[in-house]
């Protein structure tokens, strides 16, 4: 009777590896920032977001991840079931044990104390005991600094700032705080919309970063640690870690003499697909060739982490939605992606003039026309011209700013990369304009930059 029981048990309430795979999904919550999870201009993004997909592709099924508003919201979904793990760049505390069971340490992240340059470099705690520090209210910086004081720095002061009214990194430019503490990914981030902060040193212990599975969830915290045992021992984890940094996609700034090199000896195999590509789309050849020269130098067998590839740097769910087969063909490449940036352009409103709308649709092109939308959302209320390019890539760069972020539809973005790239296909456009050899049959939408511009 008993051993019959347990089989009925079993029946009614399969293990959690079971149900998952039973249902084809895992489910996954997280929290919209730049070092977890954010919708890029091919889809979704971010470290915790790419470990997830990797964790639901070994087990087979899909993956569901999505954010919630906080913290505690996180909890709330673990708590009720609809979440099987909870991945946000994490460190267990006490307010996890009743929700859920922490994974072994996946990273180590150091804690950087940052200044502002041209101010005396802080070099240990006992410097920043008695100064302004800046930490986001409730954050784990905002735990260890607790522990400091409990521990070494009894003086230890900081004032927390609640994520809505601002930065710390934002006090520390400002001069409203001398120091901020913050984890060194974020920094990675943050460094490109604050330049004027630096480090000062690295607390001695770094923070350890973790998922937390559902609560009972015994197999598939097993599974879990597995897991990154395996990507640590591959090296994988590393290179997903590198790979997903505020320092994973630089712009290269070559000098114009290498550009040429390139007009003579990769632009004359590409440029008659090029003019196609323009005849087709109503687009200068010449804006065509250089989005293509920023995205792979003029070459095919260009590849990104990402999955992007080609001439023209497609992804496979682009490519397919300008129906073509093969990424790799240049030609194919050329006009899929002419096409695409057309599709954008077309997005933009009628009623701006250019270059205001070519330019505004290359930022689009590079971060996704939602988040191009958020920004121009932001320049009006701010009082700007949300029709002007000057006034919307001053804005760009604040989809990257938690105050900002929270309030957009479309949530975090790298918004300083679009203005870098559409600042360096005006450079390739202007070179390529002075070239003097003969331009090929093509259909031209005139494209007249305003003074100023490169």
């Amino acid at each position: 009777m008993v051993a019959a029981w347990l089989i009925v048990g079993c029946a009614r309430h399969p293990p959690p590896l079971d149900r998952i795979k039973a249902r084809g999904e895992l489910r996954v919550v997280t929290l919209n920032n730049p070092t977890s999870f954010y919708l890029g201009a091919q889809g979704e993004e971010g470290f915790e977001f790419q470990l997830a997909s990797r964790f639901a592709h070994e087990m087979g099924v899909k993956l569901l991840m999505y954010p919630a508003t906080d913290v505690r919201a996180m909890r709330e979904e673990l708590a009720t079931g609809r979440a099987d793990i909870a991945a946000a760049q994490l460190t267990a505390d006490p307010g996890w044990t009743f929700v859920g069971q922490a994974s072994a340490p996946y990273d180590n992240i150091q804690q950087l104390v940052v200044y502002r340059k041209g101010k005396a470099r802080p070099r240990d705690t006992v410097q920043i005991e008695s100064s302004r520090l800046a930490v986001r209210a409730g954050s784990a910086q905002e735990g260890i600094l607790e522990h400091l004081r409990k521990t070494v720095a009894p003086a230890l002061n900081w004032v927390a700032t609640a994520p809505s009214s601002a930065d710390p990194l934002e006090d520390v430019a400002t001069g409203r705080a001398d120091y901020a503490l913050v984890d060194a990914r974020e920094f990675s981030f943050s460094r490109h919309i604050y330049p004027d902060i630096d480090v000062g040193f690295a607390l001695p212990d770094p923070r350890p970063t973790q998922w937390i599975v559902r609560r009972g969830e015994r197999e598939l915290w097993r599974r879990v640690n597995w897991f990154f045992t395996s990507l640590t021992r591959s090296g994988e984890l590393a290179a997903l870690a590198r790979q997903s940094s505020g320092d994973s996609r630089p712009f290269e700034y070559e000098e114009s003499r290498v550009f040429h090199e390139h007009v003579v000896e990769r632009l004359p195999r590409y440029q008659s697909w090029f003019a196609e590509a323009a005849t087709q789309t109503g687009i200068d050849w010449r804006l065509l060739a250089a989005i293509g020269y920023q995205e792979s130098k003029w070459n095919p067998g260009a590849a990104s982490d990402d999955g992007a590839l080609g001439l023209m740097m497609l992804t496979p769910s682009t490519a397919e939605a300008m129906g073509i087969k093969d990424r790799a063909d240049p030609r194919q490449n050329i006009l899929a992606g002419a096409r695409y940036f057309a599709a954008v352009r077309a997005m933009i409103p009628e009623r701006i003039p250019n270059p205001d709308r070519t330019w505004l649709a290359l930022a689009a092109y590079n971060v996704g026309f939602g988040h191009l939308e958020d920004a121009r959302v932001i320049t009006q209320t701010r009082g700007l011209n949300a029709d002007s390019w000057s006034d919307v890539r001053q804005e760009l760069p604040l989809l990257a700013q938690e105050r900002w972020y929270t309030r957009a539809k479309r949530g975090y973005a790298r918004g300083w990369e679009p203005v870098q790239f559409v600042e360096r296909v005006q450079s390739f456009l202007t070179l390529l304009e002075w070239q003097p050899t003969e331009n090929p049959p093509h259909a031209t939408a005139a494209i007249v930059k305003p003074p100023g511009t490169s």
